[in-house]
């Protein structure tokens, strides 16, 4: 597919200015992408437009297979990439569409890549994609492979996106935490004080989202009624919290490496009895919640707001359990504060490739623990 558009019909606050963001989370339900309007001369990045595009099962079954060693991974992994870029490109197409742009009036298309592999302890980090076709289907300057710079100066190469939730989330005199709750889950603290620090805590949706596929034949647990209905086993929950990733102190990454369906059911098997699969599910729920509020008070005791972001914001019980954890702490959707959700991180992805083509870093070395501030990414040329 390549990337068309109707005549110019949206101006931008000034020249280049406008960024698309791409991202295919951990959750491996689809693609979200943004037209980021990002004035060169200040203020706060406005969201212009928004598309997604669900992924096709197959390349989702693949994309969660490559997760873990298998014959042919090369060759497999190269075929999904190309496959991505097809769905990155229908969702650059329709941002166009909907907003009567020109591929040329957009600068940059920040494409994020889909998570295979995440081993900061071994010194590597893995995206699969490939922006060099998106660039020539789109005719759109291509910044990718985000992670990795940061990775090779001893970094995390995670989270990113703080930096992002501090330009458009921060309240003066308060201290906010962000937390972005997709297939796993971070936190970004924007202190009052102008410190800005992140790390990952755990598990978001993607142990809900496999055990809910698996017992009542659905993709995600639809608002979280299923682990609603369900009763927290709370033997279970301790086992679960008493993972070392739990408490080790940040810098600190995670994800299906760390957290995969084996690891929950080494877990089940030292039951002494096989449980209710629903009571399974709300105690995974309460495995997030409860991961996040210790990590969140611990890191940021004097906490007025938290801002939800990510697919998970879109579960009811999850926000409910969050907010259980957290009764003095005021939590809402990002939803609130001008920015959908589901569009957050995306943008973030097109504010860094902002910061890329300006030669400006996007890593936050207290965030991530790398060795000092680095310019993200590889350029593919339009």
């Amino acid at each position: 597919m390549r990337c068309s558009a109707t005549p110019d019909s949206f101006t931008p606050s000034d020249p280049a200015s406008l960024y698309i963001g791409l991202m295919s989370g951990t959750s491996l339900d689809g693609v979200d992408g943004v037209l980021l309007d990002s004035p060169l001369a200040g203020g706060t990045p406005q969201v212009r437009a928004h598309a997604a595009r669900p992924f096709p099962e197959g390349l989702r079954a693949e994309f969660l297979a490559l997760n873990t060693a298998g014959a042919d991974e090369l060759h497999r992994g190269a075929l999904a990439s190309l496959q991505l870029v097809e769905l990155y490109s229908a969702v650059v197409a329709d941002l166009l569409q909907s907003t009567g742009l020109k591929a040329s009036a957009v600068r940059a298309i920040g494409a994020h890549g889909q998570t295979v592999r995440h081993r900061p302890d071994l010194g590597y980090t893995v995206q699969l994609g490939a922006p060099a076709l998106l660039a020539e289907r789109c005719g759109i300057a291509v910044v990718a492979d985000f992670r990795s710079r940061d990775v090779a100066a001893g970094g995390q190469g995670a989270p990113l996106v703080p930096a992002f939730h501090r330009a458009v989330f921060a309240q003066p005199g308060a201290d906010v935490a962000v937390l972005n709750l997709g297939g796993f889950a971070n936190l970004s603290l924007l202190f009052a004080d102008g410190r800005t620090l992140g790390f990952d805590t755990g598990p978001g949706n993607a142990l809900l989202d496999h055990w809910a596929q698996r017992h009542i034949g659905q993709a995600f647990d639809e608002g979280g009624a299923w682990a609603a209905g369900g009763v927290v086993l709370p033997e279970l929950l301790r086992a679960l919290l008493a993972d070392p990733f739990f408490a080790r102190v940040a810098p600190k990454s995670t994800g299906r490496d760390d957290f995969h369906p084996a690891w929950l059911e080494r877990h089940l098997a030292r039951l002494p009895e096989p449980p209710a699969p629903q009571d399974v599910q709300a105690t995974l729920s309460a495995l997030t919640a409860s991961s996040v509020a210790q990590a969140l008070l611990r890191a940021m005791p004097q906490v007025a707001q938290l801002v939800i972001c990510g697919g998970g914001a879109r579960n009811a019980d999850s926000l409910r359990r969050l907010q259980a954890t957290l009764p003095g702490v005021a939590c809402q959707t990002s939803d609130a504060l001008g920015i959908p959700a589901d569009q957050v991180e995306a943008a973030a992805f097109a504010w860094l490739a902002r910061q890329t083509l300006l030669g400006l870093p996007g890593n936050l070395p207290a965030v991530t623990g790398a060795a000092g501030p680095r310019i993200l990414g590889a350029i593919y040329p339009a």
